[in-house]
Parts: C-alpha cells; sequence; structure tokens
C-alpha cells in the first residue's frame, strides 16, 4: 500500500508543469514547513484515531493490538526497480524540456541540471522507502517491547493468582480473607481476568458448608443447649476425627466477605444514583449452582446468565431491582428466609421450578420479559407477585401456596398457567389481566379466591378445579369462553356483575353453597348441563352472606 503510494506520488511529481517548479523553487523557505506541519498533522490525526478507542483502564499491559506481517521478499527488488524507473523517467523527461535553441554551452549546462535534478528525485524516493523501512523497524520494536511486557504482566498476574487461591485454601480465616480481597484486587486491575476470579469465587461459595446455630445458653458454656450447635459434633466443615477443620463462625464471616465482594462489582450506581467507579461492565457470569448463601444481597445488581440451581438461601435473599440478562436459573433453589424480588427485571427466561420458599416471597412489580417457570415450587409464607408484569408465558404448574398467594392486578401477557396448583390460603387476582390463555385446570382453593375485576382476554380453564372457600369473580370480565365444567364451589359462587362476552360454560358443575349472579351478562351461550345447585341461587342484589 505504501509502495503504491510511492508511484503514485512520483508520476504526479513527474508530470507537475515547469512553470510550477519554478514557483516551488522561488518559495520553498514557506513551503517546506508548510508541508512538513501539514505532515505531522496528518500523522498525529491518525495516531490519535489509532489510539483514540476507548478501552477499560488496566494496570496490566495490554496485548499487542495488532499483528505485524512479514516483509514480503519481492518488496526490496521491487523499491530498487522503483527507484531505478523514477529517476530514468525524471532524468528523460527534463532531458526532454531542455530548449533546442540557444547557446551549445548553455544546453550543455542544462543538460548535466537536469541530469542531477533526476538523481535528486531518485535519491528522494531512495529515503522514503528507506524511511518507510526505517518506520516499520521501529514498529517491530515497539511491538517487540509490548509483547514482553504482556508477558510479564500476565507472569505477574498468575503467580499472584495462584498465590491467592492458595490462601483461600488456608485453614486459617484472615489468611482466606486475604486471598479473597488480592483476587478482588487483581480482578479490578486485570479486566481481562475478571471472569476467571469470578468463577473462583463461585467455586469458593459451592464449597460444602453447614451455617452455624448462633444460639447458645449464656449461663453455661459446658452445657450445649438442645438443637443448638456443638462445634465438636461432625458437619462438613468439620473432620471426622471430632476436632473441627474450620470454624463455622468465622467462615460465615469468610463467605459473607465474598458475597460482598461480588455485590459491589456488579451493582452499577452508587446509593446516591451516580455511576460506580467499582461496576465491572463486562458480561460476568455467575454459577452458584448447590453453593450456601448468608443473607444474599445483590439488590440494584446486574447479573447474566446468573444460576443459582440446588442453591440454599439462608436468612433474607435481597433481589430488589436487580436487572437479569439472559438465563436466570433458580431451579429447586431453597429459600430459608425471605425472598425480595421486588421491581427486579428478568430479560430472559428463568427458572424456579421445584424451588422452597419458607418465608415470604415478594415480587411485587417485578417485570419477567421470558417466560417464566414456577412449576412445583412450594411458598410456604406470603407469595406475592402484585402487579408483577409477565410479557411471555408464566407458569405455576402443581405450585402449592401455602400462604397468600397475591396476584392483585398483575398483568399476564402470555398465556397464565396454574394447572393444579395448590392454594391453601387466599388467593387474590383481583384487577389482574390474563391477555392470553388462562388456565387453572384441577387447582385447588382452600382459602377464598378472589377475581374481582378481573379481565380474560383469552379463554378462561377452571375444569374441575376445586372452591373450597368463597369464590368472588364479581365485574370479572370474561372475552374468551369461560370453562369452569364439573368445578365444585364449596362456599360462595359470585359471580355478581361479571360479564361472558364468549360462552360459559357450567356444565356438570357442583354449587354445594349459595350462588350469585345477579347483573352478569351473558352474550354468548351460557350452559348449565348437569350442574347441580345444593346452595341458594340469587339472580338480584348480592345476597348478605360475605
Amino acid at each position: 500500500m505504501a509502495v503504491g503510494g510511492l508511484v503514485l506520488l512520483s508520476v504526479a511529481l513527474v508530470m507537475v508543469p515547469r512553470s510550477w517548479w519554478g514557483v516551488v523553487a522561488s518559495g520553498w523557505p514557506v513551503l517546506v514547513p508548510v508541508a512538513g506541519g501539514l505532515a505531522v498533522l496528518v500523522a498525529g490525526v491518525l495516531l490519535w484515531r489509532r489510539d483514540g478507542v476507548k478501552h477499560e483502564v488496566s494496570a496490566a499491559p495490554m496485548p499487542p493490538d495488532r499483528q505485524v506481517r512479514p516483509l514480503r521478499a519481492w518488496v526490496i527488488p521491487a523499491g530498487v526497480v522503483l527507484v531505478g524507473v523514477v529517476t530514468w523517467a525524471a532524468v528523460g523527461w527534463l532531458q526532454g524540456s531542455v530548449p533546442v535553441v540557444g547557446d551549445q554551452v548553455e544546453r550543455a549546462k542544462l543538460r548535466v541540471e537536469s541530469i542531477r535534478t533526476g538523481l535528486t528525485i531518485g535519491a528522494s524516493v531512495t529515503a522514503a522507502l528507506a524511511l518507510l523501512l526505517a518506520f516499520r523497524r521501529q514498529q517491530l520494536a515497539e511491538r517487540t517491547q509490548q509483547a514482553t511486557e504482556y508477558d510479564a504482566g500476565e507472569k505477574r498476574v498468575t503467580e499472584l493468582y495462584v498465590k491467592a487461591a492458595d490462601q483461600i485454601g488456608s485453614d486459617k480465616a484472615p489468611v482466606r480473607l486475604a486471598g479473597l480481597y488480592a483476587l478482588e484486587r487483581l480482578a479490578q486491575d486485570n479486566p481481562a481476568h475478571r471472569q476467571s476470579i469470578v468463577e473462583v469465587i463461585c467455586a469458593y461459595l459451592r464449597m460444602p458448608y453447614t451455617p452455624p446455630n448462633d444460639q447458645s445458653n449464656p449461663e453455661s458454656v459446658d452445657q450445649q443447649p438442645a438443637g443448638g450447635f456443638d462445634p465438636a459434633a461432625p458437619t462438613d466443615a468439620t473432620g471426622s476425627s471430632g476436632k473441627p477443620a474450620l470454624d463455622p463462625r468465622e467462615e460465615r464471616q469468610v463467605r459473607l466477605a465474598a458475597q460482598r465482594i461480588l455485590a459491589r462489582h456488579l451493582r452499577p450506581t452508587t446509593p446516591e444514583g451516580e455511576p460506580d467507579p467499582l461496576y465491572w461492565k463486562t458480561k460476568v457470569t455467575l454459577d452458584l449452582t448447590e453453593a450456601v448463601l448468608i443473607d444474599f444481597d445483590l439488590t440494584d445488581c446486574h447479573l447474566y446468565n446468573a444460576t443459582f440451581t440446588n442453591t440454599h438461601f439462608t436468612g433474607t435473599t435481597w433481589f430488589g431491582r436487580a436487572t437479569f440478562s439472559g438465563l436466570a436459573r433458580f431451579g429447586k433453589a431453597t429459600f430459608s428466609g425471605d425472598a425480595r424480588f421486588g421491581k427486579a427485571t428478568f430479560s430472559g427466561n428463568v427458572w424456579f421450578n421445584e424451588a422452597t420458599f419458607s418465608g415470604e416471597a415478594w415480587f411485587v412489580q417485578a417485570a419477567f420479559s421470558g417466560d417464566p417457570r414456577f412449576d412445583m415450587a412450594t411458598f410456604n409464607g406470603n407469595a406475592r407477585f402484585d402487579k408483577a408484569t409477565f410479557s411471555g408465558n408464566a407458569w405455576f404448574g402443581k405450585a402449592t401456596f401455602n400462604g397468600l398467594a397475591g396476584f392483585v392486578g398483575a398483568a399476564f401477557n402470555g398465556n397464565a398457567g396454574f394447572d393444579k396448583a395448590m392454594f391453601s390460603g387466599d388467593a387474590g387476582f383481583a384487577e389482574a389481566t390474563f391477555s392470553g390463555l388462562a388456565r387453572f385446570g384441577k387447582a385447588t382453593f382452600s382459602g377464598d379466591a378472589r377475581f374481582g375485576g378481573a379481565a380474560f382476554n383469552g379463554n378462561a380453564g377452571f375444569d374441575k378445579a376445586t372452591f373450597n372457600g368463597n369464590a368472588r369473580f364479581g365485574k370479572a370480565t370474561f372475552n374468551g369462553n369461560a370453562e369452569f365444567g364439573k368445578a365444585t364451589f364449596s362456599g360462595l359462587a359470585e359471580f355478581g356483575k361479571a360479564t361472558f362476552n364468549g360462552d360459559a360454560r357450567f356444565v356438570g358443575a357442583a354449587f354445594n353453597g349459595d350462588s350469585w349472579f345477579g347483573g352478569a351478562t351473558f352474550s354468548g351461550t351460557a350452559s348449565f348441563d348437569g350442574s347441580t345447585l345444593a346452595g341458594t341461587t340469587y339472580d338480584g342484589p348480592k345476597p348478605g352472606a360475605e
């Protein structure tokens, strides 16, 4: 490319009119500095564009940005030929420009001067080629130096990495803490190694661990309270000889430090809303499968392809306002305390299959862009999904809600599946919106089922559902078909002022308690064939039973 540019430049110089050369010769004191300044300006712009690419600040040497191709064997001979051709062309052109009139001595002097000028042009081309070769040699030297510094930096990083890994394997808690903080500093200074360092920290948290029971008897040191933690008893952190290998209380502090390290660098903003300089912008993947996490707090953090399969969360777990990009896996996870996912955003699919929530599960105003799956999940405490948004299909098949199940004002933009779900407490779906298919087939509602004001824009299936408490569908809107075939209503079945724009099928339904359809509107076919009305059916004002 450079040789081609020189050829074009040489041809352009040869074809310059003679009158222009006179101007150049008379004004060279001005033109030379101007040309030099333009050359420096162009070189500066090119170097600025090359170095202007934004890179994350790193204390480690950077690898060579590009490879320098080997010099082809034909380049030097081609350069010699180029110099000869340009010199010959310049001399020939200048010789032809010598006037034929005038004194013979004067013409001879002009011919000699033209030869000298042509040779000067050839020497200039030779100097340009030499300059290019020198520039290339300088590039090679700089790249060699850069590669040497990079290799030295990588060797230093490897040494620090191995040393820190040895430290976190120590049986002394202060040494393990020092190893974790050394890894954190190493990752902060070396963005290219952050993922591998995060994997080491996650692997440490995945190690078997039994949290200590902090209950103790202040009156007696020798007497261990019933159900308390016995440091002499064999545990996951204790050897078979009965001598503790690791102090569980010290290990707790080490694990909390590891959790804080992860959270500190996954949070893009400070509590004041300012950009956090400690945030790692690279997509860091967390794999905490089967880990034991204590009071895990990733509030406001950004996670990418996070895996918490079979993870045991002790204490209160915080994921409030967290952003999950990619996949989020919580299959078979256990939450011993409250689980806070309020206003969390799930951009991809999320799995909570067979997860167990012992405390309160708080998903208020959470946003699910993908398909969330809570199949066979168990909610022993209250499950709050009020005003949550499900953009994809939401599956709660065979889920168990032992406390309050709150979906008040929730928006199901895709299909909603609650087939064979068990609601032991009250189920609140008031003002909820079901844009797709709403499936509650064979679901069991032991408490009150509140669907007042809910909007079913697709088909609603409650076939063989069991309502042991009151079933309240007052002012609900069914724009598709409403299927209640063989459903069982043991308490009050309230459909007052409900709107059925499609078919309403209660074929084989059993109304063991009172039922109220006062003010209900049926635009399609209403079928009650084979249904059993054991209680009182009201078509007028709402009955007094509430």
